[in-house]
């Protein structure tokens, strides 16, 4: 048996920005916070958005202070700028940040505590309040999952907070918003939901509908990630981006992630590489370790990928996921090794005891994998 979430109403292509305002009076909205980060509002992306709402009668305020990979000191000062304007429906607008403050923040509203009692698995207690998310990147799928990640800078790691609670009640998945995306924070967020497609669909949770939603986001991530980075106004390469990356995220929302992001919350946490940035360094590496558990599984990837496999054996084919990855990082200008981001190797054994324990996707990983594994993966990266 399985289980499958997703937002409560999903609008994506071209134009469907125009949603906001409806949608907003839909789940009756009157007074309303846009979450965004100061660049996305350098952009004038919040203020399309704050627009959008005024014409339809809405109070609107903007909060531009979301920081990358949030700590918690920047969801308690985000929590205080929520609490002091009595509103009632809250808009993430920008990267996965912004779109993880704004559901942390909603449930925070009706539920008593910080947010250190909340990161784990369902202790959420209380629905939050009404929520609409909006990327601006194609990459984290945080538009329609129930997880919202956290930066406990005292521990040098990256934690969810994960609850059905979360999942926002409209998604908004325009393509247009993504057209100013630059092209390393292109490159980074479509590694990030290519890893969240691939890992979804090898995970131990995986299901026939993750499973459909992850071939299919493979597929449109493969075909036009490079375009994305390198022509960022193509706009059908970033229909197919924005498509592949809320796919993706209904994928790993219902299967999980495996090793991969338990290795890249550990380089997030303890040096402060970017999420999708570390996605990328480790997936060629972990995928190699994990395809001996499933050759048949990681070869149907490979395919997905457009990898040709004619006359190959299932563990060359599924080794060609590996390939692939580690390429298609390349290409995008994604370095795969630890010391072009300042990590020595003296690090190692620390890095793998942060990652080996991210239990909650750890356990998912196809292939059993120990603090011994971890290390050489990460020493394979040197």
């Amino acid at each position: 048996m399985a289980t499958f979430r997703s937002a409560g109403v999903i609008h994506h292509g071209r134009g469907s920005l125009q949603q906001l305002g409806p949608e907003a009076r839909r789940l009756g909205g009157s007074r309303v916070l846009i979450f965004t980060d100061p660049g996305v509002r350098a952009a004038g992306l919040a203020d399309r958005g704050q627009s959008l709402l005024q014409k339809e009668g809405l109070h609107v305020d903007i909060f531009d202070q979301v920081q990358p990979e949030p700590p918690i000191e920047n969801f308690e000062k985000c929590l205080a700028a929520a609490r002091q304007g009595g509103y009632d429906l809250f808009v993430g607008l920008g990267g996965g940040s912004s779109l993880d403050m704004c559901k942390a923040a909603s449930v925070l509203m009706t539920n008593t505590g910080d947010i250190r009692q909340y990161l784990g698995v369902n202790l959420v207690q209380k629905p939050g309040l009404p929520k609409i998310a909006i990327p601006t990147t194609a990459g984290t799928g945080s538009e329609v999952t129930h997880i919202a990640i956290v930066t406990d800078s005292a521990r040098q790691l990256k934690i969810g907070v994960v609850s059905p609670y979360l999942i926002p009640d409209v998604a908004i998945v325009d393509p247009e918003m993504s057209l100013g995306c630059p092209p390393p924070v292109t490159a980074a967020t479509g590694m990030d939901a290519l890893t969240h497609a691939i890992e979804g669909y090898t995970s131990l949770l995986a299901n026939p509908l993750s499973d459909a939603c992850a071939l299919q986001s493979m597929t449109l991530i493969a075909r036009s990630l490079r375009t994305a980075v390198h022509q960022g106004q193509n706009v059908e390469a970033r229909s197919d981006m924005a498509l592949g990356a809320l796919l993706a995220g209904l994928a790993f929302a219902n299967a999980s992630v495996t090793a991969t992001h338990a290795l890249a919350f550990a380089l997030g946490g303890q040096f402060n590489v970017p999420h999708g940035v570390a996605n990328a360094m480790m997936l060629p590496y972990v995928m190699e370790f994990n395809c001996l558990a499933n050759p048949a599984r990681f070869a149907q990837v490979a395919r997905q990928l457009g990898e040709c496999l004619e006359g190959l054996s299932p563990r060359q084919a599924a080794l060609q996921v590996a390939a692939h990855t580690r390429t298609l990082a390349m290409d995008v200008g994604i370095s795969l090794r630890l010391g072009d981001y300042g990590i020595p190797a003296a690090a190692i054994p620390s890095l793998a005891e942060g990652a080996i324990s991210v239990t909650r996707i750890i356990g998912n990983n196809p292939r059993r994998i120990s603090k011994e594994d971890v290390e050489g993966i990460f020493r394979q990266a040197t």
